[in-house]
């Protein structure tokens, strides 16, 4: 795999030109899947509206060298107790839930910026910097005929549970590892 030459920015506040940019990735990466209830532009702000509100939230974007945004990735914090916890089929491990961690709410990488390493470079920036000594996400295991879930695996992902987290929304295997896997 050939590492990219992507520019990696951060960013702790979501200005609505960042909201913007964030979904007009959002529409070319979900680009399948837009008129699933779930999946729907509006409703993806509505949940990047109300995440971004959240502690700890912050967002990377993966810019190609001329600009061009290729991807995003963000995150915030859920404390022990948190509904993130409370909302799994059965209690986590208790490395996970007994402090903070950082929840990786969403990764994307627009098409043609897929394959090569982006999204591990985005994730890594991601959490660099952290507080928290776990990181935990929530996938589709169907995605990509389950390449995502085991892309994260690879990462040191494991499993700790499935969780519907809304009624609209797929079942999807939530996971975690330690923050510096």
């Amino acid at each position: 795999m050939t590492t990219p030459n992507v520019v990696i920015q951060r960013h702790t506040v979501l200005t609505p030109e960042l909201r913007q940019v964030i979904g007009d990735l959002y529409a070319q990466v979900r680009a399948d899947l837009l008129d699933h209830p779930n999946y729907r532009l509006d409703v993806f702000l509505e949940r990047l509206d109300r995440h971004a509100a959240e502690p700890g939230w912050a967002v990377v974007i993966a810019s190609a060298p001329d600009g061009t945004p290729a991807g995003y990735a963000y995150a915030n914090t859920v404390s022990p107790g948190d509904r993130w916890w409370k909302r799994l089929n059965s209690p986590a491990p208790d490395k996970y839930t007994s402090r903070d961690a950082a929840a990786v709410k969403e990764i994307g990488v627009t098409p043609a910026w897929r394959g090569i390493g982006v999204s591990r470079q985005m994730h890594e920036a991601l959490l660099e910097g952290r507080s928290e000594a776990h990181a935990t996400l929530m996938v589709n295991p169907a995605a990509g005929d389950g390449k995502v879930m085991r892309l994260y695996q690879g990462w040191g992902y494991e499993e700790i549970g499935v969780v519907q987290p809304s009624p609209d929304a797929p079942w999807l295997v939530a996971m975690g590892r330690s923050r510096r896997a």
